[in-house]
């Protein structure tokens, strides 16, 4: 198809929009012009799509068009939207959920942003955008926080409670000119002085809470809690109680103070997991030691782990032994023996070894790394519950200040009340419209919760999952690396005519050219037990049946039943043995030559030490039904499935099978979870309630496929995830219950006239408070409670 040269397309994001109404409107007004062919406007992200006659029209005019409704446009440069386009902006200031909203609304007004968002957790801000970030700062510093491009270093170092809340200085001197006023009050000296005092505390202790909430005011024209308090504070002084304003004003600085020091304490409640590398290691570089930053070691390089140093980089053993206390990843407290080809993590301790790491991760993308920057994204997803509160107070807070101008009006047009009396009351009602507890009920809970977790080895995706983990009803195991080890060892050597030795001798020679998994069993058993292996010559595998080769000039194959009967050997009355065996849940492996059966071997797959204990706890918790889904045969998966105690099990199952089997569980059951080790069940567990990965350290798919990463091999930490999930959100109902129960209380002091200015703040302020330490008990829910 020809394109003319007159016809053009561009794409322009539209911003200042707040509703789909809003977004029709424009699109009508854009397709309205002259030589504009086609408009189609995404809301919300804000993105016009156009088609348009060059020769008519230009997106100069299309641009002039939108700007007549009210709203702003950009042009973007034509690069498709991804990584490149985005920026992430490390925030300071940023003390309550509240505020986060109000920024985030404010950065998107920005020309050229596409879409920001806040992690009100991470204290950070994610803006996808066309052109320079300086303009994304001015909006960040004009609303009175600060600022800077994060450059890899993630969340800024924590200092000094007095040096970096910036609330401080606001209520120091605010307290001292209040103690000042009410002093002097009590002595004989003219009114003019403690009313000087008073009226200074109320300049210099609320001036930075009325320069935030006029930024808001007049950037985004919404009412916040600072500008309700300082009208509240302005109409306290304009009816004379100006000592009731000084207190006011310090209240609400110590108030915003104490938040910020508590919900920074709960925001870096993942700085533990960042702080576990060292800044520096010992590396050697083309035979030559040094100390080198981690950010410049290469992989490749060799590091030199001493005993008691915290190994810098995710790697792999080239020399030496040791073990390692790999706790801070897994969670796990009793340490790992590590030798030559064992890997290593970054931010694990070494013990009394020494070793050389070959490193095989930069510093960005190793494990800890990972861990972290999916810890924070997890922190800034907000659950069901979040949403909902969101929507709530979005009319709850217009409601309340609906309700104070009424309480102006009735008492004083209707029922000849005293103006004084009841301007005052609705002043203390506007310091209660700010919902602030209960917005900031649910987000620093799962802020904590996902937190928690992480410092016990198990990686939480988001709040949605946690908030699912605690309504699951069945859990359904994948086999094979869940409930067993993964990890096939020989049980029993039956020798027939021949000595046992002589059958594991024979079986691990033609095993160690075949490369299977039971077959790696049976060549470590045999070196285990320091059996002579012979060379082989010959060798044939035969697929899925078995093999065959020559050791020492004599004919021999290995494998299953079908592979000696397809042959026509007589098994000379084994059968009724080896069903024993297969009844046990073990793997039989038939050693013979062309004339004779020489014996047998059995491998299985060990089930784990703690999967019966852990199938256990997940019943007492509440667990209705544990069912185990396996590809293995229906022998096999009894047997395990006996001996973990699981209610169900399903065998014999394809991938796309464990998929059907899946949607009927999900059909049957409210929620299920599935687990597994992220890599072969994957489309099971995506299609579960909740995926849930074993083992995940080190495995970039695991982390990337589940929903909830146990990072150890740990079962027992799934009954942990579903008990920290229920106490999370009891604790959000607690704090739910909380704030409305306080907001109700202040308003009901209303009807008799009894609500005063420093009671609304002390309620507000104080139910903030107490709901963010009662979130904050769920960073000590530990895997051992």
């Amino acid at each position: 198809m020809e394109i003319k040269a007159w016809e053009a397309s561009a794409a322009l994001h539209v911003s200042g929009m707040d509703c789909a109404d809003c977004a029709a409107k424009v699109e009508k007004a854009v397709k309205g012009l002259s030589g504009v062919k086609a408009a189609r406007l995404s809301f919300p992200q804000g993105r016009l799509e156009i088609e348009y006659d060059a020769l008519q029209a230009s997106t100069g005019t299309i641009i002039e068009r939108i700007r007549s409704l009210g709203y702003d446009a950009a042009e973007y440069s034509g690069r498709p939207w991804g990584r490149e386009g985005q920026t992430t902006f490390i925030i300071g200031g940023l003390d309550c959920a509240d505020c986060a909203a109000h920024l985030e609304k404010r950065i998107t007004m920005v020309p050229g942003v596409e879409n920001a968002r806040v992690n009100f957790a991470a204290s950070t801000l994610l803006v996808q955008h066309q052109g320079d970030k300086q303009a994304i700062l001015d909006a960040i510093h004009g609303l009175g926080y600060s600022g800077q491009v994060e450059e890899g270093q993630r969340l800024p170092a924590p200092g000094s409670f007095w040096k970096t809340n910036k609330y401080i200085f606001p209520t120091a001197i605010s307290l001292v000119m209040l103690v000042l006023g009410l002093l002097t009050s009590q002595l004989a000296v003219p009114e003019s002085i403690p009313v000087g005092f008073f009226i200074a505390g109320i300049i210099l202790g609320g001036y930075l809470e009325l320069k935030t909430g006029l930024a808001v005011l007049l950037s985004i024209r919404e009412l916040d809690m600072n500008i309700l308090m300082s009208i509240a504070v302005i109409g306290a002084a304009f009816l004379g109680e100006f000592e009731e304003a000084a207190t006011v004003v310090f209240l609400f600085s110590l108030g915003n103070a104490l938040q910020g020091y508590t919900l920074d304490k709960t925001r870096h409640s993942i700085r533990a997991l960042m702080d576990l590398t060292p800044a520096e290691a010992l590396v050697r570089q083309r035979g030559i030691t040094m100390t080198m930053p981690v950010e410049k070691i290469m992989i490749d390089d060799i590091i030199i782990v001493r005993p008691g140093d915290k190994i810098a980089m995710d790697g792999e053993v080239v020399r030496g032994s040791s073990t390692v206390d790999e706790a801070p990843i897994t969670g796990e407290s009793i340490p790992v023996a590590k030798n030559i080809g064992d890997e290593v993590y970054a931010g694990t301790i070494n013990q009394l070894g020494s070793m050389e790491v070959r490193a095989t991760k930069l510093a960005q993308d190793n494990t800890i790394a990972r861990l972290t920057s999916m810890v924070e994204e997890a922190q800034g997803q907000r659950a069901p519950a979040q949403q909902f509160i969101d929507r709530f107070a979005r009319y709850y807070t217009p409601a309340v200040i609906a309700a104070a101008v009424m309480v102006v009006v009735i008492p004083v047009l209707f029922l000849a009340q005293p103006f004084h009396k009841w301007f005052y009351q609705a002043m203390a009602m506007l310091l209660v419209a700010c919902p602030c507890a209960l917005v900031i009920s649910t987000p620093v809970s799962i802020v904590a919760a996902i937190g928690a977790a992480a410092r016990n080895g198990v990686l939480i995706k988001g709040g949605v999952y946690l908030e699912e983990a605690g309504a699951l009803s069945v859990v359904a195991f994948d086999k094979t690396g869940t409930l067993t080890t993964g990890r096939p060892v020989v049980t029993d050597v039956i020798p027939l005519n021949v000595s046992d030795q002589e059958v594991v001798g024979i079986a691990a020679a033609i095993e160690t050219l075949a490369g299977h998994p039971l077959g790696e069993a049976i060549v470590k058993h045999a070196r285990q037990q320091q059996i002579p292996i012979p060379a082989v010559d010959n060798f044939q595998a035969v697929l899925g049946q078995g093999a065959r080769a020559e050791v020492g000039g004599q004919a021999y194959q290995i494998g299953n039943y079908r592979f000696f009967t397809d042959l026509g050997i007589e098994l000379g009355g084994l059968e009724e043995r080896i069903e024993r065996l297969q009844g046990q849940g073990k793997t039989v492996m038939i050693l013979g030559n062309d004339r004779e059966i020489l014996g047998l071997i059995a491998v299985a797959d060990q089930i784990r030490e703690n999967a019966h204990a852990a199938v256990d706890k997940l019943k007492r918790s509440g667990i209705s039904k544990v069912i185990m889904l396996t590809g293995d045969n229906e022998c096999t998966a009894r047997a395990i499935a006996e001996r973990a105690g699981a209610d169900e099990y399903r065998a014999e199952l394809l991938p796309e099978d464990k998929v059907g089997a899946m949607r009927e569980l999900l059909a049957e059951n409210h929620k299920v979870a599935m687990v597994g080790d992220g890599v072969n069940d994957a489309p099971a567990m995506a299609l579960a309630t909740v995926g849930i990965a074993m083992g995940a350290a080190g495995s970039s798919t695991a982390l990337e496929t589940a929903d909830i990463a146990l990072m150890a091999d740990d079962l027992t930490k799934l009954p942990y995830v579903i008990r920290l999930s229920r106490r999370t959100m009891a604790i959000i109902k607690q704090n739910i219950a909380f704030s409305l129960a306080v907001k109700a209380l202040i308003l009901l002091l209303v009807v008799p006239g009894w609500l005063t200015l420093w009671l609304a703040v002390a309620g507000d302020m104080g139910s903030s408070l107490l709901v963010t330490l009662n979130s904050m008990r769920l960073l000590r829910t530990r895997h051992s409670d």
